[in-house]
């Protein structure tokens, strides 16, 4: 077995093995859309700083500050400030955002200047306009001040200070609805007492240390995300992340060696507020799940448990998995097998860890895998893109690549027990909170499984509708939704008419606000809770009440939940002593099953250009009969 070269930079993806080639056939391309997908592809391979910044160069002649029309990429306009020269790492942030299918525009603010650009309204800061703003602090800057003589207080005082200082600037971006990631500092300083640093109370490393403890706290109590550089490095090796000649000469805290790494740090966290994050971990069996091939070894054996390195390193990946679910990542199973062979061991083998009922969709049979992803996709209504795909088998990954190259296939090790590292360091699944029903997905998966054979049972769509028993229940906007609402606004992209993204403090804007109206909204049925499904934000402008966003998860499509939320939306704007209601469809890659969503409610036509269609419905209109649900008003 090989051992996986942890120290390379982005260790998780294939090696670029044409590199050469790869640069002609993007130079060589002329039409745009086949080029950018070739500047994806080779984003998504192991690159130095040198090539990324060459990649970056090239990217920028190409499309200049936009990426070609209508392609499936999201904007993120990202403010840097900090007190050292932070420029040399932007080309890894921007192809970062490439992999995840972003498109990130960077301002870099004046040197140490952070705290005068963020409380200045007219600064060049945000006559920029950013979505995020990215605070990097070096160990240099954070510390002045203090020495080996300095006391307790003097210590604890510097430390307040300077969270004081950052909880400043966090308000003033979060006042402009600004997305913040503050990032921890690296732990650069020597030890001037030795192993026991903490007994000198005026030490600088010892100040470095409590300040992230106490930068972590803070960022919780404000909602701030966190780029947690002092743990990788702290991983990787210190001196790897930063130079001490490169800090004298050029004030890089950050060595331009490690920006790969850096740059996809950053970008994971800004793909997880746009709802960019990857949802679902289809994972292989054979010499992935547990060591052997069931149908030829059988269940006894097949190599997992205790009592072997390799059994435990498979229990491993098992465990990572769990853990994974229980935050709210579904699994599934994709492997050349018969059915009854790849089920046994999760049925009957004691030491496995995963069991059936924590598979949200299992596929096993001898089609090839790409075909079977696009199965689970389709099963669980989730898009390709959001899968992440392990498989021991180099063939098999590759194959998956080729056919389906918006799914992500780390590259791992041949030896199960560096399978969980590359996964846990690839980031694919970045999250920034965590909801009670992220912690429930699997079994909302696998009840709308139960809904499905009850659907291929029943003998017409009403008397199955009847027979689901649905409750939908809706409230306005409130504080202990906040992160949900603002986690689906962000990451729904199917049934979305606006497609239109929002900060948390943009949402928790619109509870006090008296000129919108707000839905959130839970559907219930006999086989289980679906969770919170809807989503409408609507803003009252004269006569009409215009809305901004309609959205809901796929999960419940076909179930008339869209007309039972018309006629909750009807009857909030009449309390607002609207006349009309206003919607709009704006077109993206992925929303065009909406399309026809508002004349099928009724809705006419007002206007329609290359941007959407504007479509209006007077409320006393508004006709919906026999909707199949009871409706609850939640307090």
């Amino acid at each position: 077995m090989k051992n996986h070269d942890f120290r390379a930079q982005l260790h998780w993806l294939p090696c670029c093995e044409h590199w050469s080639q790869q640069i002609k056939d993007i130079e060589n391309e002329e039409d745009d859309a086949r080029a950018w997908l070739l500047f994806v592809a080779l984003a998504n391979t192991q690159l130095d700083f040198v090539q990324l910044n060459r990649v970056d160069r090239m990217l920028a002649r190409r499309f200049g500050t936009n990426p070609p029309a209508g392609l499936a990429t999201v904007p993120v306009r990202l403010a840097v400030v900090g007190s050292s020269t932070l420029g040399h790492l932007f080309p890894a942030i921007r192809l970062a955002g490439l992999r995840r299918g972003l498109w990130v525009t960077i301002y870099e603010g004046e040197y140490g200047q952070y705290v005068h650009e963020l409380a200045d309204p007219a600064s060049d800061l945000y006559d920029f306009k950013p979505t995020a703003v990215l605070i990097a602090l070096d160990a240099y800057h954070a510390t002045r001040g203090l020495g080996a003589s300095s006391s307790l207080a003097e210590a604890d005082q510097a430390v307040d200070e300077m969270i004081d200082t950052l909880a400043g600037c966090w308000r003033s971006a979060r006042h402009a609805k600004i997305d913040i990631i503050q990032q921890t500092i690296l732990p650069s300083l020597p030890a001037v007492l030795g192993a026991n640093e903490h007994r000198l109370p005026g030490s600088r490393a010892r100040m470095v240390r409590k300040l992230n403890n106490r930068l972590r706290e803070a960022a919780d109590a404000e909602g701030v995300d966190l780029l947690a550089v002092d743990t990788v490095a702290a991983d990787k090796g210190i001196r790897t992340w930063h130079d001490p000649t490169l800090w004298l000469r050029a004030k890089q805290d950050v060595s331009p060696l490690v920006s790969p790494t850096y740059g996809d740090l950053v970008g994971r966290l800004l793909a997880a507020r746009q709802g960019r994050s990857f949802k679902c971990l289809v994972l292989d069996l054979d010499n992935t799940l547990w060591g052997g091939v069931i149908g030829d070894d059988g269940l006894d054996g097949i190599v997992i448990g205790q009592g072997s390195a390799m059994g435990e390193a498979f229990l491993d990946l098992q465990s990572y998995a769990l853990a994974l679910a229980k935050r709210g990542i579904i699994l599934a199973v994709c492997s050349k097998n018969d059915e009854d062979n790849a089920l046994a061991p999760f049925e009957r083998h004691p030491d496995m860890l995963l069991r059936r009922s924590d598979i949200a969709c299992f596929v096993a049979n001898w089609d090839d895998k790409p075909s079977n992803i696009r199965r689970i996709s389709q099963e669980l209504n989730i898009g390709v893109d959001s899968i992440v795909f392990v498989d021991d088998n180099p063939f098999e990954r590759n194959l998956v690549r080729a056919e389906l190259p918006m799914v992500a296939v780390p590259e791992i090790s041949e030896d199960p027990a560096f399978v969980v590292q590359a996964i846990a360091d690839a980031g694919y699944f970045e999250g920034v909170t965590v909801t009670e029903e992220d912690r429930e997905r699997t079994e909302q998966y696998q009840a709308n499984a139960q809904r499905a054979k009850l659907h291929e049972q029943a003998t017409d769509l009403s008397s199955y509708l009847a027979s689901l028993e649905m409750q939908l229940s809706w409230k306005h906007f409130d504080d202990l939704g906040l992160s949900r609402i603002t986690q689906l606004i962000n990451k729904t992209n199917q049934f979305n008419l606006t497609t239109r993204r929002y900060s948390e403090e943009q949402v928790r804007a619109l509870i006090g606000d008296a000129n919108a109206v707000t839905l959130q909204l839970r559907l219930r049925d006999r086989f289980g809770d679906n969770g919170i499904i809807g989503i409408l934000i609507g803003k009252l402008d004269g006569e009409d009440l215009v809305i901004d966003t309609w959205l809901m998860s796929c999960r419940v499509l076909k179930r008339r939940v869209e007309e039972a939320s018309l006629l909750l939306l009807a009857e909030a704007a009449r309390a607002k002593g609207a006349k009309r209601l206003i919607g709009d469809y704006i077109p993206t890659a992925k929303n065009g099953m909406v399309k026809d969503h508002y004349p099928r409610l009724g809705f006419g036509e007002l206007e329609s250009d290359a941007g959407g269609t504007r479509w209006a419905v007077a409320l006393d209109d508004v006709r919906v009969e026999d909707v199949p649900m009871i409706f609850v008003k939640e307090l």
